[in-house]
């Protein structure tokens, strides 16, 4: 689709913005950078280890809550600032914010150096995602938002193997310092790109519906989301998938190189390549799926990602036991293309199950929850439970802690069950609010 199709979209004034090809590419672009700058950090783990001389467990502060508690809490004030305000300025301040801390990581000279950096990019990452699932299911119908906002969150994978791949090749040449200043430079002239290339779309438009003249206070909003049965069960099914998948991202890199005895660069470019490419091609596949299934059933919604759970289960527990690497990365085939299809869902239901003027806030909740106890809780549990079987000898401790946190993808699939029930009415409920 070019920005010159009958898909563009225009302003009530009758002024013409580009497609929203282009606009959903862009938002695409800024989210890979939002993990390009995640993953450099996840990369260098075991140098940033060796040099600083860190734990396992504060390894998972770094990559878990020291980001995410800002991160998650930032992102609800940011939120109601985006269902009030024009949402392509704020993403683009965010970008410039998360971007300038990235490079300022390199600097860090010990753990609490490195700790204060990384709530910075937390603190600018909060403006990112509310504002742009809210402009890009304004741009995009019910029956094609899974698509879109697969599309969107495919810039999780695409920005891991960005990281994986840059972060190795740097790292070789330079040191690990010089990484996160290579990473974090570019977001600057990305943020400008933005804010002078995009335009805010009309909230409502591609429903055709109208926004009320104010939005509902933070209390109104909060009361209507809890009400809603279905978005709670898949938020909660979501959470456990996130925390799960957040405790992989951080250490599966460590987790190779430590059981086969490889080195930054052996890893970089397999991981990378499965979980950009191999995990934004099954966002992408499954989302546009998740909409024609949609289209006859809005309870495939939930059901997609309990689905996926199910399938992903086994093959997880066989890449942790695999005799050799090689065996690992086909083990891993499978959940890393079905890995992010639950984000993609989250954010579609959270933009469909409230009313307009509670999209932005309900994509940061959603955020929040994932945030804040998924990826700060992820690696937080998988680093402390390494430490804890590394002081009981126990071998290989962080192999072990990472199968203990296969627990929370089954647990999951029960929550994607309930979703299921209420989701068809709690659709309709928001779409009369």
């Amino acid at each position: 689709m070019s920005s010159h199709e009958t898909s563009d979209v225009s302003q009530s004034s009758g002024e013409k913005i580009q497609g929203r090809a282009y606009i959903l590419g862009l938002l695409t672009l800024v989210y890979t950078f939002n993990h390009v700058d995640r993953q450099i950090l996840v990369t260098l783990l075991e140098p940033i280890k060796q040099e600083l001389n860190l734990k396992d467990s504060q390894l998972g502060l770094l990559t878990g809550l020291a980001f995410a508690a800002f991160y998650a809490t930032l992102g609800i004030p940011v939120a109601m600032w985006a269902d009030r305000g024009n949402r392509r300025n704020i993403i683009a301040l965010a970008l410039a914010v998360w971007s300038g801390m990235t490079a300022v990581s390199g600097f860090a000279q010990n753990f609490l150096h490195l700790l204060v950096a990384r709530m910075g990019v937390g603190i600018g990452e909060a403006g990112g995602t509310p504002p742009a699932t809210s402009i890009i299911a304004d741009l995009y119908p019910p029956k094609q938002r899974a698509m879109a906002l697969g599309i969107y969150t495919s810039g999780i994978g695409i920005g891991i193997m960005i990281g994986y791949v840059l972060a190795a090749m740097v790292y070789a040449q330079y040191g690990w310092r010089v990484a996160f200043f290579v990473a974090g430079v570019p977001g600057l002239l990305l943020a400008l790109l933005v804010r002078f290339t995009i335009k805010e779309p009309k909230r409502g438009l591609s429903e055709k519906r109208e926004e009320h003249a104010e939005a509902p206070s933070l209390s109104e909003t909060l009361k209507f989301i809890g009400t809603q049965k279905s978005l709670m069960w898949l938020l909660g099914g979501c959470l456990m998938i996130c925390i799960s998948a957040n405790a992989y991202v951080a250490f599966i890199s460590s987790h190779l190189q430590r059981t086969y005895n490889l080195s930054v660069m052996d890893v970089a470019l397999p991981l990378g390549v499965m979980i950009g490419v191999i995990g934004s091609l099954g966002a992408i596949f499954l989302g546009s799926v998740c909409d024609k299934l949609s289209t006859k059933d809005l309870r495939w919604r939930p059901w997609m990602i309990g689905i996926c759970a199910v399938v992903a289960l086994p093959f997880s527990w066989m890449f942790l036991g695999a005799e050799n690497v090689n065996l690992a990365y086909a083990w891993n085939i499978v959940p890393s293309f079905i890995g992010l299809i639950y984000a993609s869902i989250a954010y579609t239901s959270s933009q469909e199950l409230v009313p307009l003027q509670m999209r932005s806030f309900a994509s940061a909740f959603t955020l929040f929850c994932l945030t804040l106890i998924g990826i700060g809780g992820g690696p937080l549990i998988a680093g402390g439970l390494s430490d804890y079987f590394a002081s009981q000898g126990i071998a290989a401790p962080l192999t072990q802690a990472l199968r203990c946190i296969l627990i929370f993808n089954a647990l999951s699939i029960l929550c994607f069950v309930f979703s299921g029930l209420t989701y068809r009415a709690d659709v309709a409920r928001a779409s009369i609010s």
